[in-house]
């Protein structure tokens, strides 16, 4: 397994990374945070985690507008 690209970073056809960069550009840390939390989160052992971990960072943009 490949440390710095392991299988739960991949999709079908992409990346969470190629994803996320190609929607949000700039700097939009918690959006892009929160989408890739969600696009991995069932290609990892612990879904709920995931999915906890993205609302949070979803939280954190409703409290930033």
């Amino acid at each position: 397994m490949n440390p710095i690209k392991p299988d739960h970073y991949k999709g079908n056809r992409f990346e969470a990374i190629d994803i996320i960069e190609d929607y949000f550009p700039g700097n939009d840390f918690h959006l892009a945070n929160a989408i890739k939390y969600i696009l991995r989160s069932k290609k990892k052992d612990n879904f709920e985690e995931d999915i906890r971990k993205a609302i949070w960072y979803l939280r954190r943009v409703l409290e930033d507008e």
